[in-house]
Parts: structure tokens; C-alpha cells; sequence
């Protein structure tokens, strides 16, 4: 419908620029400047991996939010760019270690074909689907199994060795 509408108006016209942004996967270093505290994506907290940034815009801000009606007690006094830090320190405390877990799983796994052969490999393994799952679930690191994770472990390494030390495998040919 919007092609249409809009048909009179670009007909004979060209592309100028097509352009994307990348997605904010990063937390960014300056997330808090004087009464100004970044939330969402514009904090840059999308995960790796999935792109999901929903849920982690919407905690972010109500955290935000929340830490301005308690240092502000309740309106009564001026934030500053010190309570607003408080929220970030809560932020990172609570979800820090989801973003490295999955910053590390993307240089790990999501560089070569091997590695991400590898990546479908472990993916196979209960424990690496219960965790995900629970992680997701629950938006933070779960796994707590010292066993499972040493067990993992080694299968992450020797399925990376073998990965990426095999011949590729030969183009096959659609039939």
C-alpha cells in the first residue's frame, strides 16, 4: 500500500544510500554522563547470539527508573550522575556475566566453519540445552554444575581440535 500511495511522488527516482546499523551487542563504556543514564539498546545491552534486546530494554529502564525514585527519595532531592551509577553497578552485577559468557561463545564459536561445527556439536549435548535454555529463561548464566561444566569443557576442546584439524569435507553436488 505504501509503494503504491507513494508511487506519484518517487517515480523516475534512484537509490541514494542504503544503510544498516549494527546491532548494539556491546554494553558501551559511557552508559552515565552528569543526569543522563543510557537504557536499552542505546546502552547497547542486546545479546549476542540471539539479538534480543526486549526484555534487557525494558529491565534496564524500569531499574533506571527504580534508582531514581530511591536516590531521589521519592522526588525530594536532585539525582546526580553518582546515583545514576548505581543503577549501572546493579545492572553489571546482575547481567555483567550474561554479556561475557556470550561476547566469549561468539569468538569461540561464530568465527570459522569449523568452529561453528563445533558449536552444532555441543549443541547436541543435554546439558548445553538445559543451560540454554534456563539461560534464556531466566536472562541470566545458569549452570551451576562443576561436573557438567568440566565435562563440557573437554568436549568443547576436543571438538575444536578435531574440527578444525580434518580435511573439509568435499563440495557435494545438488542433485
Amino acid at each position: 500500500g505504501i509503494r503504491d500511495r507513494a508511487a506519484p511522488r518517487i517515480a523516475g527516482g534512484e537509490v541514494l544510500r542504503v544503510e544498516a546499523h549494527p546491532i548494539p551487542e556491546h554494553p558501551r563504556p559511557w552508559r552515565v554522563k552528569d543526569r543522563a543514564a543510557l537504557i536499552g539498546d542505546a546502552a547497547g545491552y542486546v545479546t549476542k547470539c540471539s539479538g534480543e534486546g526486549i526484555y534487557f530494554a525494558a529491565k534496564s529502564g524500569r531499574m533506571c527508573a527504580e534508582r531514581i525514585v530511591t536516590n531521589s527519595e521519592k522526588g525530594s532531592r536532585m539525582i546526580d550522575e553518582y546515583d545514576l551509577k548505581e543503577y549501572i553497578r546493579e545492572w553489571d552485577a546482575k547481567y555483567g556475566a550474561t554479556y561475557l559468557v556470550l561476547d566469549l561463545l561468539q569468538k569461540v564459536f561464530y568465527t570459522t566453519d569449523a568452529q561453528r561445527e563445533s558449536f552444532v556439536e555441543l549443541c547436541e549435548e543435554e546439558y548445553v540445552q538445559t543451560v540454554t535454555f534456563d539461560s534464556y529463561l531466566y536472562k541470566t548464566v545458569q549452570g551451576n554444575n562443576p561436573v557438567g561444566d568440566l565435562k563440557l569443557g573437554w568436549k568443547t576442546l576436543t571438538s575444536l581440535w578435531k574440527n578444525n584439524n580434518k580435511k573439509p569435507d568435499a563440495m557435494r553436488t545438488l542433485v
